[in-house]
């Protein structure tokens, strides 16, 4: 769903054309990539070893990541050559200019709303980024407003230097290493990955709320993974997919789709 959710928030549109017909995006990003035909990309056929970088790259470049975020979100060997890995970045990049371009225009908004206090929408409303203050009570965040209302905060902005030493957008949150309230870093591809994440968190709240009214009682659920406890005779797939498909209003154009299995117990 993240790459689904980035390419309609950035308007990469030939992202979301594949997922609106017939959804192949390993293999859709490997033709973009190499050059390639995506009908040659299939079993039995060499081009089909170009599939892995597809997936590759989908996986984890959407946030800016570089060389190294192949082999940590992308699962590529780690004996990977490293210019290797960098040409699947620079082709990926390449090949998505829009999202490219997403980045470093969501980086901008969330500057300019820190050091101006300014109101900065994007996508016509899609996203508004703002700074938010009670003085007196010492509260200040930058906030970003999602497509469906919700909002983001980030506690104390202001312009830092980041790990390079260059200026860097920073707020105060807890470090996911050594879990202690600090000063953390962000930067475009961070925020996007953020704003993405999020977005996606709240189709899914959507669909389960769907899923619940509609008598399918959902139990837990993992990422973009929902786990129900059907009932005697209420174990339909395929209404169960058309319900977590449905495309959210605030999120025209998103296209959405589901996929899933039945099973007496939960298995991974």
């Amino acid at each position: 769903i993240e790459a689904r959710v980035v390419a309609w928030l950035a308007g990469e549109e030939w992202v979301l054309e594949v997922f609106r017909t017939h959804g192949k995006i390993y293999e859709a990003t490997a033709a973009q990539l190499y050059g390639v035909p995506i009908e040659k990309i299939k079993k039995g056929n060499p081009e089909y070893s170009l599939r892995q970088y597809g997936k590759a790259a989908t996986l984890a470049l959407g946030y800016a990541g570089g060389a190294p975020a192949l082999i940590t979100a992308g699962h590529l060997p780690k004996d990977t050559p490293e210019e290797e890995l960098l040409d699947i970045r620079d082709r990926w990049r390449t090949a998505n200019p829009t999202i490219v371009q997403f980045w470093a225009v969501v980086e901008a908004a969330a500057r300019e709303a820190v050091n101006t206090s300014q109101r900065i929408e994007l996508h016509d409303g899609r996203l508004v980024f703002a700074r938010e203050l009670d003085p007196t009570n010492g509260q200040d965040f930058l906030t970003i407003r999602l497509p469906n209302g919700r909002k983001l905060y980030y506690v104390q902005p202001h312009m830092g230097v980041n790990h390079f030493g260059r200026p860097s957008l920073c707020y105060w949150g807890m470090n996911q290493t050594t879990k202690k309230w600090e000063v953390l870093e962000t930067y475009g591809g961070k925020l996007v990955e953020n704003i993405t994440q999020a977005t996606a968190r709240d189709c899914l709240a959507e669909a389960v709320e769907r899923l619940e009214t509609a008598g399918y009682p959902v139990v837990f659920h993992i990422h973009d993974e929902v786990v129900i406890d059907a009932p005697p005779g209420r174990d339909s797939l395929e209404d169960v997919v058309n319900i977590m498909r449905q495309v959210p209003d605030w999120a025209p154009g998103l296209p959405l789709n589901a996929d899933g299995w039945v099973n007496p117990f939960f298995k991974k």
